[in-house]
């Protein structure tokens, strides 16, 4: 399977326990009717880019979605916490990008995200032959990426938050959701040619038992004869009357 559409999403929850403040920011995302599993960091090739709002309509309850996230937990008063996605696609659609996941204590959206997109953008760039100097600043090597006119967008999702003051957990969360809308198109074609089939199996079924019906007629009717004497058989066995006369 190739996803052929991916979109971002992300939240942030607050509760007295850890795994249900997850549960809230997921519901804040959009995914918590979803079984999420976590992927590795590859953006596939010619992927389109949709809205949230569309892609959440492309999910049913229950359904196994991949996609690549992060979080960050945190039960600490006013600690700030980030997750962040970052995103890198190259000019050339037949080739892959990157997606990177980050997450951290102390940092803004803006700081989890530049370096989450720096990540992402560094290992496109190193894939395409991009030199580079990894020890310059992100702003610089961005426009260095850009220029060269291999990667043509970078970008991030990312969810920040300050700890509950009254010490409830608090959880970020942020990801970039992949869909393979070709397994729908199949799914929806193989309902209609099952529904098509529908008539075709009634009237098998109608046939089968009509035949069942005649035969158990004819069955009958057999049985019936059996059991009606034999004409020939009855004659048969009557007595003969005898030609002789009596002597007295």
């Amino acid at each position: 399977m190739v996803p052929n559409k991916i979109f971002y999403t992300k939240g942030v929850g607050v509760h007295k326990e850890k795994l249900a403040s997850f549960e809230m920011a997921l519901r804040v995302a959009g995914l918590a009717h979803c079984n999420l599993v976590l992927v590795s960091s590859i953006y596939p090739p010619g992927c389109k880019i949709i809205s949230k709002e569309e892609g959440l309509k492309l999910l049913k309850p229950g359904e196994i979605v991949f996609a690549v996230y992060d979080r960050e937990s945190n039960n600490e008063p006013n600690r700030l916490i980030a997750a962040s996605v970052g995103v890198a696609i190259p000019a050339d659609s037949s080739m892959h990008g990157y997606l990177s996941e980050h997450h951290a204590f102390g940092e803004t959206d803006e700081k989890a995200g530049d370096y989450a997109e720096d990540l992402a953008a560094s290992m496109l760039a190193t894939t395409v032959g991009i030199e580079f100097d990894p020890e310059s600043d992100w702003d610089e090597r961005e426009q260095l990426f850009k220029m060269s006119g291999k990667i043509v967008r970078t970008t991030n999702i990312t969810q920040s938050a300050v700890g509950n003051k009254d010490g409830l957990w608090t959880t970020v969360f942020a990801a970039a959701v992949f869909i393979n809308d070709d397994n729908l198109s199949f799914d929806a074609e193989k309902s209609v040619t099952v529904n098509s089939k529908a008539p075709l199996q009634e009237d098998i079924l109608r046939q089968t038992l009509q035949g069942q019906f005649k035969n158990a007629q004819g069955a009958d009717k057999l049985a019936l004869r059996n059991r009606e004497p034999d004409k020939s058989a009855v004659e048969q066995t009557r007595p003969v009357p005898s030609t002789k006369k009596s002597l007295s």
